[in-house]
C-alpha cells in the first residue's frame, strides 16, 4: 500500500481543505465531507449511482468522511457538477463533495473492508436487473434484459396545462431525468422522457401510470419506448437535454421528426435544483432524498401533490407532518386582532374552493381551513406558508382534522366558525375552469378584472390608497378596459388589499375580481 494511499485512509485529505488550496483537478475519486455517523455503505454508494457505475468505497466513519471511486473521470465530473448548485443530503443533513487528491482507492488490505464490498455487490446486481428490490413485488422488481430506458407518456383529460417542468418535478421522483421531448399527435399532448437507467423508468411506470396529475384530470398513460435514447437538439419548453446545457433555444418549435436512436444513455449534469434540492432519487432501498413516504416502496405515492408551484421550484412532499392526502390546513402565527373567517375564506380561496373556515376560540392565532380537496390543500399551503399578513408571517401545514366541525346549536362560538361550501365566489367550481392556468404566487403586482366601464383610473387607485395601499403603478388592458394591473408597494399589502377589495361593489352590477399576477408593469 502506498503513502498516498495510507494518506487517504488516515483521512488526511481533510486537513488539506481549509479554502487555502486551489480545488484539487478532476479525479475519478471524490472525498465526501460531513457524513453523519448512522449513514449506511449502501446511503453513500447510491448518491453516485445515477451518474454512472461506482467501483469502490472507503468509509472513515470516525472522521464523517468517505471516498467514493466512479468507474470514470467523466462519471465523477458529472457528479460533482450536479452536486455543486444542489447540495446532496444523507440523513437530512447536508454532505460536501469535492475531488481527491488520490487517482485511484486501493483498499484491499485495509480492515473493515467487507461491508463496503458487500454493498457494492449488490448496487451492481441490482443495476444489472439480476436482484429484485425490497418493497417491489417479487415479480415486478426485475428489469428485463434490453428494456428502454425511454419512456412514452400520454396525458389524457389535459384540463389543465402540463409543462415539461412539471413532468421534469414527477419523474424526477425516481432517478435522474436525462431529456424530455413534447410533442403533440393524435390532438394528444405526448412526451418522451429518457432515465439514466432502465430501472428507474421501470419503477416510474409501475407508479405512475394510470395516475392523475392534478385531481381527477391529466391522467398519465405510460409506455416503454422502443426508442433507446433521445436526440434532443434545443433546450426550451418543448425539448431539453438536461446533460447539455450549451444547446440553442431554436425557435421554440424543435424539430419533431421522430427522434433518433443513438448509443448508451449519457450521464446527467443537471441545472435544476432536482427536487426542490433533493438529491437525485433512485430506485434503491435507501436512496437519499427519496420523497416517498417513509416505510413504503417505490410504487407507493400518494395522490400526486403536484402544483403549478413547480414551476417555482417548491416541491409538495406527501407525508410531511398531518395527514398526507388530507384537505384541511392548520394556519399558525395569525394577527388575532385583524384576521376573520371571511378573510382567510379570501386568501385561501385564491388556490382553491374553501368549504369551511375555524377560527379557535381559545388560540385566535390558529385556524383550521378546509379545501375542497387535498391538491388544493397542497397548491395553498404552498403559495401562502411564509407570506407575511398583518405583520406576521403566517404558517400553513396540513392538519391531523379530516373535517372542520360546525358548532353545535346554541354553543358559544362569536362567530369564529363559517361554513362557505356554498358560497357564490368559489373560483374553481367549473372543472377546466380558465382560473386553474391564472394561479400565481403571492406577488405585489394584482390583476384585476370585471371593472365596469364607468369606473376611471383614479377611481381604482383611491380604491386601494384608501385600504392603506401605497400604488405604484396602474395599467388598463389596451385590448379589454375590464382588466387592469396594479403594483403596490409590498407582497403583504398586496395579499391584504386581495382580502379586502375581492368581490368590492364598483356599481353597475359590477364586482371586482382580483387576482395575484405573473406579470409587472
Amino acid at each position: 500500500m502506498n503513502n498516498s494511499t495510507r494518506s487517504a485512509a488516515n483521512g488526511n485529505d481533510n486537513k488539506k481543505f481549509k479554502g487555502d488550496r486551489p480545488p484539487c483537478s478532476p479525479s475519478r475519486v471524490l472525498h465526501l465531507r460531513k457524513i453523519p455517523s448512522d449513514v449506511t455503505e449502501a446511503e453513500v454508494i447510491s448518491l453516485g449511482l445515477p451518474f454512472g457505475k461506482v467501483t469502490n468505497l472507503l468509509m472513515l466513519k470516525g472522521k464523517s468522511q468517505a471516498f467514493l471511486e466512479m468507474a470514470s473521470e467523466e462519471a465523477a465530473v458529472t457528479m460533482v457538477n450536479y452536486y455543486t448548485p444542489v447540495t446532496p443530503h444523507l440523513r437530512s443533513q447536508p454532505v460536501f463533495i469535492q475531488y481527491s487528491n488520490h487517482r485511484e482507492l486501493k483498499t484491499d488490505n485495509l480492515p473493515n473492508q467487507a461491508r463496503a464490498q458487500a454493498a457494492l455487490q449488490a448496487v451492481s446486481a441490482v443495476q444489472s436487473g439480476s436482484l429484485a428490490l425490497p418493497g417491489a413485488p417479487a415479480n415486478e422488481g426485475t428489469v428485463l434484459p434490453g428494456q428502454s430506458p425511454v419512456l412514452r407518456i400520454i396525458i389524457e383529460n389535459l384540463f389543465y396545462p402540463v409543462t415539461l417542468e412539471v413532468l421534469h418535478q414527477i419523474f424526477s421522483k425516481f432517478g435522474t431525468v436525462l431529456k424530455i421531448i413534447t410533442f403533440t399527435k393524435n390532438n394528444q399532448f405526448q412526451a418522451l422522457l429518457q432515465y439514466a437507467d432502465p430501472l428507474n423508468a421501470h419503477y416510474a411506470k409501475m407508479a405512475l401510470d394510470g395516475q392523475n396529475i392534478y385531481n381527477a384530470c391529466c391522467t398519465l398513460r405510460i409506455d416503454f419506448s422502443k426508442l433507446t435514447s433521445l436526440n434532443v437538439k434545443y433546450n426550451n419548453d418543448k425539448s431539453r437535454d438536461f446533460t447539455r446545457l450549451d444547446l440553442p433555444t431554436g425557435d421554440g418549435q424543435p424539430s419533431l421528426e421522430p427522434p433518433m436512436a443513438f448509443g448508451a444513455p449519457g450521464i446527467i449534469s443537471s441545472p435544476y435544483a432536482g427536487a426542490a434540492g433533493f438529491a437525485p432519487a433512485i430506485g434503491f432501498p435507501q436512496a437519499t432524498g427519496l420523497s416517498v413516504p417513509a416505510g413504503l416502496g417505490p410504487g407507493a405515492l400518494g395522490p400526486l401533490a403536484i402544483t403549478s408551484s413547480a414551476v417555482t421550484g417548491r416541491m409538495a412532499i406527501p407525508g410531511a407532518g398531518g395527514i398526507p392526502g388530507n384537505s384541511v390546513l392548520l394556519v399558525t402565527n395569525l394577527n388575532p386582532d385583524l384576521i376573520t373567517p371571511h378573510g382567510l375564506f379570501i386568501l385561501f380561496g385564491v388556490y382553491g374552493d374553501v368549504h369551511r373556515v375555524k377560527i379557535m376560540f381559545n388560540k385566535k392565532e390558529n385556524a383550521l381551513v378546509q379545501m375542497a380537496d387535498a391538491n388544493q390543500a397542497q397548491l395553498a399551503m404552498n403559495h401562502l406558508s411564509g407570506q407575511r399578513l398583518y405583520g406576521k408571517v403566517l404558517r400553513a401545514t396540513l392538519s391531523k382534522h379530516q373535517a372542520v366541525q360546525l358548532p353545535r346549536e346554541g354553543q358559544e362560538d362569536q362567530g369564529l366558525t363559517k361554513d362557505f361550501s356554498n358560497s357564490p365566489l368559489h373560483r374553481f367550481k367549473k372543472p377546466g375552469s380558465k382560473n386553474f392556468q391564472n394561479i400565481f404566487p403571492p406577488s405585489a403586482t394584482l390583476h384585476l378584472s370585471n371593472i365596469p366601464p364607468s369606473v376611471t383610473v383614479d377611481d381604482l387607485k383611491n380604491l386601494f390608497t384608501e385600504t392603506g395601499c401605497s400604488v405604484k403603478a396602474f395599467k388598463f388592458f389596451q385590448k379589454d378596459r375590464k382588466m387592469a394591473l396594479i403594483q403596490l408597494g409590498s407582497v403583504e399589502e398586496a395579499i391584504q388589499a386581495l382580502i379586502e377589495l375581492h368581490n368590492h361593489d364598483l356599481g353597475e352590477n359590477h364586482h371586482l375580481r382580483v387576482s395575484f399576477s405573473k406579470s409587472t408593469i
